[in-house]
Formats: C-alpha cells, structure tokens, sequence
C-alpha cells in the first residue's frame, strides 16, 4: 500500500502526469483537493472511496489514509500543481512517517510555469535574469527571517509571488525600491482554467489595472525584467561555432 501525493497541475485536465492521470485511474481510494482540483482530473477513474478533501481537516484526512491502509489500499492524495510548493503535504508526510505508512510524490505542473506559458515568456534570459524566487505573501503563515519580499527584492531576480493579490499594494511598496516603477509586472488569475485571465502592466500601474478586472484570490504575480526585455543575448546553447558534447 502507497499513498501517491499527486500534482495534478494549474487547472487544466490535461496538464498532469502520465503517471498521475494513471494513478489516478488506479487506485481504489482517491482523496483530492477539491477547491482547486478539477472534477474533470478525476474522470475515468475506477475507485471505490472519493473524498473531497476541502471539507477536512488534516486529522480527518490521515484517519481516511490509516484506513486505506489497514485494507491495503493504495491512495492518489491529489493536490493542485505541484504539491512540494504550498501543497501542505509536509504535514502529511510527517504523519505518515510516524505511522509507518509508505507514500510517494508524483510532481505536477506549477501555477509559474503555467502563468509564464500564458505570457509566452522565458522567465530565464541571459544578462537579464537567470535566477526565478518563487514565494508568497505573509500573512496568515509568517516568513522565516530574511525571506520578506523586500529582503527577496534586493537579488532582482525574476519573482513568482503566490497567495497575494489581495495584498498588491503592500507588495508593490516592497518591490518599488529594488525593481523601479517600470519594471513589468504581470497578475494572472486561474491559469489554464476556462475563466482564465491576466493583466500586464508596470510596478506603477498595475494596481488600477488588477481593481479594474477584480481579482481578489487564486492569482500569481510575476515581476522581473524578462517580462518586457527584448534585449538579452543569445544562450551558448545554440550558437554557431560553440562547441559541446553533442555538436563538436
């Protein structure tokens, strides 16, 4: 018996693992997070127990899973993009270290790389930013010591900011003084859900473009520079006359 703690990607169906989606449609027991897992990720499934966890809590949630267990039941924990980042499987795992029970994590798809195909963007561009912070906002969970945005700000990286769209003022005040006003900031909601929607704009007007379209949850912030440079040098990868182990 295993319990898979399965990404099941930003939102759209078909963004999940072969071994996810199979998964999925083989084990007997499926606990899935249903606030943002769609019901569509589910289909052609063949299990016998199906619990929508978002009305659980965790100890509900490991008393589902000792009793898969006690049956030898494999379990597809399912959670929304990848469920290392903000999955809250830490938790689980923890318990299910001290319960002895095996489990696996299968990754998924993340809201940054969905948000950053949306935006046809590279998020990595030479001379312009070969390093991406994934965070969040604090606010119900605090940050460790030296992890507040504007500490984060300081590297001028490119920065995915989870769990902060209703904070956007407080956070554009912690970004200003490292990016600028005219560093490109794009606020995306749902990602590669049918309602999907996105704004684009600068550190100094993105606030009015995003009360505007009314996002208030379930929305990344993306800032860096790679979202508006056209001016970036070529990778060493593909450039004529170097050499490397596949092209001599």
């Amino acid at each position: 018996m295993t319990v898979y703690f399965i990404g099941a990607g930003p939102g759209d169906p078909e963004l999940i693992t072969v071994k996810g989606q199979r998964l999925i449609r083989d084990c007997p027991v499926i606990i899935y997070a249903g606030s943002l897992v769609p019901a569509a990720v589910l289909e052609g499934h063949r299990a016998e127990t199906v619990v929508n966890s978002a009305e659980l809590h965790l100890e509900q949630i490991i008393d589902l899973i000792k009793s898969a267990h006690d049956r030898g039941q494999d379990v597809a924990r399912v959670h929304s993009g990848d469920p290392s980042l903000y999955g809250a499987i830490g938790e689980q795992i923890r318990c299910l270290r001290e319960l002895g029970i095996p489990f696996e994590i299968i990754p998924g798809v993340t809201a940054t790389a969905a948000c950053a195909a949306l935006l046809g963007a590279e998020l990595t561009l030479p001379d312009v930013s070969q390093s991406v912070i994934l965070t969040r906002y604090a606010d119900k969970t605090t940050m460790p010591e030296g992890e507040a945005l504007g500490s984060l700000a300081q590297h001028g990286a490119t920065m995915a900011i989870h769990l902060g769209v209703k904070h956007l003022e407080k956070i554009l005040e912690e970004l200003l003084p490292h990016y600028g006003a005219d560093c490109p900031i794009a606020v995306v909601h749902r990602a590669t859900w049918p309602d999907q929607d996105w704004v684009v704009g600068t550190l100094a007007d993105i606030a009015g473009k995003v009360e505007a379209k009314g996002f208030r949850r379930t929305a990344l912030i993306l800032v860096g520079r790679v979202l508006g440079s056209e001016v970036f040098s070529e990778s060493s990868l593909y450039r004529a006359g170097h050499a490397h182990l596949y092209r001599p």
